[in-house]
């Protein structure tokens, strides 16, 4: 078992060293140097601004929401996965954590190449590209391991070194600067199969350095401060140099040799050899950004047990704590990458995975805002829902607009991603956004319910089951599942007899238990506990205070009472139901199923006495055949007549109800004289009979009971159904 510490004070930086001075190595990179000549080549300076800005445009927007995530969250590592999986959830912030850990090993391949292409001016043309590659990337994968902590201090030195270089390069083309030749290159000119959306992917990588400062969120000493100050400060600044050296470009080299010529910063600069050491210092520092913060996000997730084949990558290693087990891996897959392809190749993949996180990091902050969740409280004023909504949907159109296929493909990665770690991942601990998303939808829909007026077309079976302590009666459970599968509510209720004080406990601790059992059948259902001083008075507060405004139990299913004495506290409940408005099912099951869930063979019978709780009747049994485990079976509409000469009429009515119910059912009409003889022979066969009732007359529950029991004879199970109204069959 690995072991698993927790964030360490180790190395602690300010906003400088920490955030802006790791963004803008990474920003100003190989890129800049090696492929923005190209873009402004082919786009023309005019597109080419137009790529800086929209790139620009993006990252800022993202940048002010991941200001307001970072500053309402004690930020700990992991960066940018830290941040969206405790706003999304631990699936979504696992599924973009694994994305966006390979776009940073990759993007350390991609500066190594930048590197190489530099560097392998200098030495004998003998000497292969990819040994300087591998032996770069070993040298990164080295510092790295030592430690963060003097990888951050001497990006300083490299920042002066990138800050001479680029203080050449504008000198020079200040002096080689020629009005004609920017005229010349205002416009687009692409080579080939060149476009507008092939450069944007080319150039795009060039700004994803935001995300350099909060993947070392670890090492910050006030990550809430210094990630939204030190990128934005990134951000504008490398922006506004990006821009300059687009003018400066288009108005000192021609478009030839923009396109064609290799490192052309060179040519123009006043001392070429300040452009070499920027570039070799520039590449450099972004590959040790990238390979510093790559591990980070994934020993982040291996800490939160993301993934279980993570775990061994939670460790911290050595003095400072360093993650070497994931530093191994990224350096892995950047060989990979270097050994598998070329600088365009990898850009554009960089790019998708690149937008598809910030894209993502924009959704989580919108969603953050519009559910008006208490505890989103960011301390960064600059955000609004507009600005991550404007973010996320920039994002997805500039994926589209580079490469549909290539788009598709990386949402469906993630979308993959995701299932995999819901079957997979634990609960996280920390919450998400999704629960408070779904309150401001539920209260919204509650408060429009309210006020909505009721019509019979919209009801519902909201079905208030007594499942008794334990689950004891498991057919009230499956028959109220019957009912509501996939159109109403089922609360499970259960009443603990005695007094307050001393039932407290015992009342949580059934509650909890009943949740369980719901969690572990897999029932759409909710628990609902209540301490009274009797039976009958718990079931009358729980349909009493059970819901929200309109959305209450209108049907109390309950357990049918199979003697004299219990049925004269039962009537009473009745009588009381009734007077709530609320309509009664009383289930009378006397066989013993081996699976409690199989639907018992035969038809489902209902015997009309009229429409007063026919209606229901009807219409319950229509909604329990629609189950899954009720297909195929029959609704049979029945009813006795004394003799034969009103059969027809009967039949002719009932025919006519079903057409207007616009509800499948066969009809039969029965004469006979006894009709509960008539009942028991007909119906013998069925998988359930349903059988209207009335609450008994105070005093009378003891013939009511014999009544009952009279009329169903031997019959296995029975619903009696007292209806409240509120059902019409032809609505």
């Amino acid at each position: 078992m690995s072991q698993v510490l927790p964030a360490h004070d180790g190395n602690r930086f300010g906003t400088f060293a920490g955030v802006f001075t790791p963004c803008v190595l990474t920003i100003l990179g190989v890129i800049m140097f090696l492929r923005f000549d190209v873009v402004v080549g082919n786009a023309g300076v005019l597109s080419a601004l137009g790529i800086v800005l929209a790139s620009n445009a993006i990252t800022v927007l993202t940048t002010l929401s991941l200001s307001a995530i970072a500053t309402n969250t004690k930020v700990e590592g992991g960066g940018v996965y830290f941040l969206i999986s405790r706003s999304l959830g631990h699936k979504f912030g696992g599924a973009i954590g694994l994305l966006f850990f390979a776009a940073q090993a990759l993007s350390v391949a991609l500066y190594v190449i930048g590197f190489t292409i530099a560097f392998s001016q200098y030495l004998p043309a003998s000497v292969h590209p990819l040994l300087i590659a591998t032996v770069t990337n070993v040298v990164v994968f080295g510092c790295v391991a030592i430690g963060a902590g003097w990888t951050l201090r001497i990006q300083v030195f490299i920042l002066a070194t990138v800050a001479v270089s680029l203080l050449s390069f504008f000198v020079g083309a200040w002096n080689a600067f020629d009005l004609n030749v920017l005229s010349s290159n205002l416009t687009s000119a692409y080579s080939g199969n060149e476009s507008f959306w092939t450069m944007f992917a080319l150039f795009f990588p060039a700004v994803t350095g935001i995300m350099a400062g909060a993947n070392m969120s670890g090492e910050l000493r006030d990550p809430a401060r210094s990630i939204p100050r030190g990128t934005l400060a990134a951000v504008f600044v490398t922006a506004l140099i990006y821009s300059a050296q687009a003018i400066f470009l288009g108005g000192a080299v021609s478009r030839e040799n923009l396109v064609h010529t290799e490192l052309v910063m060179s040519d123009i600069a006043i001392l070429p050899v300040f452009i070499a050491a920027g570039v070799i210092a520039a590449t450099m520092s972004s590959a040790l950004g990238s390979m510093m913060g790559a591990p980070r996000i994934l020993q982040s997730m291996a800490r939160d047990r993301v993934l279980p084949q993570l775990e061994q990558l939670g460790v911290r290693s050595g003095k400072n704590q360093e993650p070497r087990r994931a530093i191994i891996v990224t350096f892995l897959i950047s060989q990979a990458g270097i050994m598998a392809a070329d600088l365009n190749t990898i850009a554009p993949l960089i790019t998708m995975a690149f937008l598809v996180t910030y894209g993502l990091l924009n959704l989580a902050t919108f969603y953050e805002s519009i559910t008006k969740n208490p505890s989103y409280r960011p301390q960064f004023r600059f955000c609004h829902w507009t600005t991550s909504l404007a973010g996320a949907v920039g994002c997805g159109a500039m994926m589209l607009l580079i490469d549909w296929g290539w788009a598709l493909s990386a949402v469906a990665l993630v979308g993959v991603l995701y299932w995999y770690l819901s079957r997979t991942a634990p609960v996280n601990q920390w919450g998400n956004l999704q629960s408070g998303y779904w309150f401001e939808r539920t209260r919204q829909n509650l408060i429009k319910l309210e006020n909505e007026l009721y019509h019979p077309k919209n009801w519902r079976p909201f079905v208030l089951a007594l499942s008794g302590q334990g689950f004891t009666r498991p057919h009230l459970v499956v028959f109220g599942a019957w009912l509501t599968a996939e159109t109403g509510v089922l609360t499970l209720g259960q009443v603990i007899s005695g007094n307050l004080d001393d039932r407290l406990e015992r009342s949580l601790s059934q509650e909890k238990i009943l949740r369980s059992m719901i969690r572990e059948r897999e029932l759409a259902a909710f628990p609902s506990v209540v301490v009274a001083a009797d039976y009958v008075a718990g079931i009358e507060a729980l349909v009493q205070c059970q819901g929200l405004g309109s959305l209450r139990p209108n049907v109390v299913l309950l357990g049918c009472p199979l003697t004299i004495e219990r049925m004269c506290v039962f009537g009473n409940l009745l009588r009381n139901l009734q007077s709530l408005g609320r309509s009664a099912v009383v289930l009378r099951r006397t066989d013993e199923p081996v699976n409690d869930w199989a639907a018992p063979a035969g038809p489902i019978d209902v015997w009309w006495r009229g429409r007063a709780n026919g209606e229901l009747m009807i219409l319950l049994s229509h909604l329990i055949l629609q189950h899954p485990l009720w297909q195929g079976r029959r609704l049979r509409l029945l009813r006795v007549v004394e003799s034969e000469a009103g059969t027809e009429e009967v039949r002719s009515h009932l025919e006519r109800l079903l057409r207007e119910a616009r509800i499948q059912a066969t009809t039969k009409v029965v004469v006979a004289s006894d009709a509960a003889a008539a009942i028991q022979t007909t119906s013998r066969d069925a998988a359930f009979v349903f059988l209207g009732i009335q609450p008994p007359e105070v005093g009378c529950e003891g013939e009511f009971f014999s009544r009952m029991e009279l009329l169903v004879g031997r019959l296995q199970r029975v619903a009696f159904v007292q209806s409240a109204g509120g059902v019409r069959l032809e609505s």
